[in-house]
């Protein structure tokens, strides 16, 4: 792997079973439990010691290989996969690493920590990109209700899914985390330059000419493209199986969005919905009963651009 930037921050998605095999015990599985640690912290080992690092495991993985939008970007259902995303120091934009654990003594969520991680009166603050692991323990949902709801009320782009587990997180946190708890971690993006948008597809988004539409929508709020990066996140029963076609999602994001690179995961979940936030302009606050952050069996995709290269 070549890197050419320093980065200061490093996100990177794999598939479930390449990296780790929880609960294994003995034999091969175990054999590949440390293996998959090994090359976990082998990855960790590569980065400046200043660098946050975040790495999540997935059921199927969303890629453009090369990072580069003159490759088609392609969906991987099964099978070894992964992609990596380096983010410099991008001048007028702050990236923000989030870890929030549920806390199982208490039935409050402590607001203040969202204060802490640059999710609450923080008014640069234009996108969220949030992943729950282990929703389906007791109050797993709930708790991550508790940590959408005040960020539903204000204009900013929410986006995430329900994901298998965490193969790397900070060094600092480790103290703190078992493969027991129950919790979120993502990215705050900040700076008034950043715009974004989200579609929802729902169930009803079923062939090609429907999700056609759905990437017209997200074309019509006219996000800049150069500078910009597309993130899809789907359920597990899309893909081929929803469509008796494989890669249908992908391809039409390529088709509209031709000079952006598009990765992302299929996972339990998916957390989003209609939205745009452009400058001064925000269309549709997600505060409507209609507009529920949580699904189930659908694809939220989303554009993210960074403001112009200086």
């Amino acid at each position: 792997m070549k890197v050419y930037i320093i980065p200061e921050m490093f996100l990177y998605f794999t598939d479930s079973e390449s990296l780790n095999d929880h609960g294994a015990q003995s034999g091969a599985k175990k054999a590949k439990k440390k293996h998959g640690t090994e090359t976990a912290a082998s990855l960790e080992k590569l980065l400046p010691k200043d660098c946050n690092i975040l790495g999540i495991a997935t059921p199927g993985i969303v890629v453009t290989p090369g990072g580069s939008a003159s490759n088609s970007p392609m969906e991987f259902e099964d099978g070894e996969s992964g992609f990596a995303l380096l983010f410099p120091k991008i001048s007028g934009v702050k990236i923000q690493h989030f870890h929030l654990f549920k806390d199982f003594k208490s039935k409050v969520f402590d607001e203040k920590k969202l204060e802490e991680a640059g999710l609450k009166n923080n008014p640069d603050l234009r996108v969220v990109l949030i992943f729950e692991y282990n929703s389906w323990k007791p109050g797993g949902v709930r708790f991550l209700n508790q940590v959408l709801k005040p960020l539903n009320e204000k204009s900013i782009i929410i986006a995430g899914g329900h994901v298998d587990y965490l193969a790397s997180f900070p060094p600092q946190e480790k103290a703190r985390f078992s493969t027991d708890c129950v919790g979120v971690v993502g990215l705050a993006l900040s700076g008034p330059q950043i715009q974004g948008a989200t579609v929802l597809l729902d169930q009803d988004v079923c062939d090609e000419k429907s999700v056609d539409s759905a990437m017209q929508r997200l074309k019509a709020a006219n996000i800049p493209e150069q500078n910009s990066v597309g993130l899809m996140f789907a359920c597990v029963g899309r893909g081929e199986q929803h469509y008796k076609k494989k890669n249908v999602e992908a391809d039409s994001f390529r088709k509209h969005f031709p000079g952006v690179p598009l990765f992302g995961f299929f996972g339990n979940g998916e957390i989003g919905c209609d939205r745009v936030v452009s400058g001064n302009f925000t269309l549709r606050e997600c505060n409507g009963e209609k507009d529920n952050l949580l699904h189930q069996y659908t694809t939220v995709m989303t554009i993210i651009h960074f403001g112009h290269a200086k």
